[in-house]
């Protein structure tokens, strides 16, 4: 028992020093961000007397209650129209398809270059589409939303001076949120995504780090993408692992904080969950890709750590559930065993540098508009929050970042979307719900009941040591474990 019980204090050890790390260097983001990310931002591209050819790509498969909003707003981009040209690269095999036709039809016969390119099977997914439109995209530049997003009229206007330095192969914008109030789950992806659009990103080109292009409301210059060897279609995140392939041939990202591009975010659990896999996913299969050549590339040592790191951001799910599951049978052995609990308070540091980076984020950035006192309120109410939510999604997350370090393949699950803005809409009704109970969402109701009941011996035997962790795993889990059920039940 005495040898189970340092395995177990090791196993935690490390995966605590594992989350301490990256949260440190996520602090050290926020650092540059403050340091340098004024002096960023002062920077303004000369006025351009003449706008080059721009190829608008919009990836779609399935999106009927979005795909009318999208097209509108794409054709009330303000640019020359003898510039611009638009793809509609639709893989649909619903209604969206023949609504694509008749919207691409009344749009051309007004006068704009629009095509409705439709492909009679999904090869490559996302990325397949992408890579088949832009060998007959007429742009120098190709700029890409995706069916949620309704970029502003100004978008391209404020972006294409940038690439007035032929250093840089893709401006990329700041996500912004039209129905972050609907729900609380819609304001916690907001809240983790506004620390990714500000401390990340624009600490990351502060520190002169690697970025990483979003997959939509961002502009490549078509040259960059040939010479990064094009779209690949071997993992889910086809935009993470370009980014990254062009960095490696010295292509820059420059970083728009200031032009956000409004989206919508995903309203319903079973959504959020497809989208959570295939980012996660995806991310374990480019870093699977990519690691070694980017540790065995030119790159400085400090940009190789953070590189690496952030190719590494979906494992930290994993980590985190080797972190819950070893933690109960380790609460009782401290007592039995004498090891004592301060061994772990170094991890104090890591959730120290979250709270400040999501702060800073959140209450500093993102709200600054807001009425301070009640900002803070609002963060107070949603940190917390935050933490065990991402706790429970740890078991569905870590499944799919398993697949993707092992190479198993799966189809490209998008996420749907169903113009849903405030609190009237309804998200009952609509076509694309989930009915399918996984055995991930039945063990997230096991694990529930399982660190509940740690919570409850912990406090019956007075070992306090991880009760407020147990606690939160158990409200984390039970959390996702019942609004997945309550949005399988609801009618299409």
């Amino acid at each position: 028992m005495i040898i189970l019980a340092y395995i177990l204090a090791a196993i935690y050890i490390l995966a605590l020093v594992f989350i301490t790390v990256y949260a440190i260097l996520e602090f050290q983001l926020l650092y540059y961000y403050l340091k340098k990310y004024k002096k960023i931002r002062a920077y303004t591209p000369p006025a351009l007397k003449d706008w080059p050819m721009v190829t608008v790509q919009l990836p779609v498969f399935n999106e009927m209650y979005v795909i009318d909003r999208l097209i509108d707003d794409i054709c009330q981009i303000d640019y020359p129209r003898e510039k611009l040209e638009i793809q509609v690269l639709d893989d649909s095999t619903d209604e969206t398809r023949e609504i694509i036709h008749k919207k691409c039809a009344h749009y051309a016969a007004r006068g704009f270059d629009i095509k409705h390119l439709h492909r009679n099977n999904r090869a490559g997914y996302k990325a397949g589409a992408l890579k088949e439109g832009l060998a007959s995209a007429k742009g120098e530049f190709i700029a890409i939303f995706d069916a949620d997003f309704l970029p502003r009229p100004d978008f391209l206007k404020k972006c294409i001076p940038y690439f007035q330095d032929p250093k840089i192969g893709v401006v990329q914008t700041r996500w912004d949120h039209i129905n972050e109030g609907y729900s609380l789950l819609t304001m916690l992806q907001a809240f983790q995504l506004n620390v990714h659009f500000t401390i990340e990103q624009s600490g990351r080109q502060s520190g002169d780090y690697f970025l990483q292009f979003n997959g939509t409301a961002g502009t490549w210059r078509k040259k960059a993408i040939e010479e990064a060897g094009g779209w690949h279609t071997d993992t889910l995140t086809e935009d993470l692992d370009l980014s990254f392939r062009a960095q490696l041939k010295g292509w820059e990202i420059y970083y728009l904080q200031e032009i956000g591009s409004p989206s919508e975010l995903p309203a319903e659990m079973n959504g959020i969950k497809s989208q959570q896999a295939r980012w996660m996913k995806g991310g374990a299969e480019v870093a699977r890709k990519l690691i070694p050549v980017i540790w065995a590339s030119k790159l400085d040592f400090w940009q190789k750590v953070h590189a690496i790191m952030l190719l590494m951001g979906s494992s930290i799910f994993l980590v985190v559930l080797a972190l819950a599951l070893t933690s109960v049978p380790l609460a009782f052995l401290l007592v039995r065993f004498g090891i004592p609990a301060k061994l772990f308070a170094f991890g104090l540091a890591g959730t120290l540098s979250i709270l400040l980076v999501h702060y800073t984020a959140n209450v500093i950035i993102a709200w600054q508009n807001r009425n301070p006192l009640i900002s803070f309120l609002r963060f107070i109410f949603l940190f917390p929050l935050f933490l065990t939510f991402s706790m429970g999604l740890s078991l569905h997350n870590s499944v799919a970042v398993i697949q993707g370090w092992r190479g198993k393949k799966s189809p490209f699950i998008r996420t749907p979307k169903y113009n849903i803005r405030n609190i009237r809409d309804r998200i009952s009704n609509h076509k694309y719900l989930s009915h399918r109970l996984s055995w991930i969402t039945v063990f997230e109701g096991l694990l529930a009941t399982y660190f509940f009941y740690a919570f409850y011996y912990g406090m019956r035997t007075h070992q306090d040591a991880f009760l407020l962790f147990h606690l939160a795993l158990g409200l984390g889990f039970s959390g996702i474990f019942l609004f997945t059920l309550y949005h399988l039940s609801l009618k299409n």
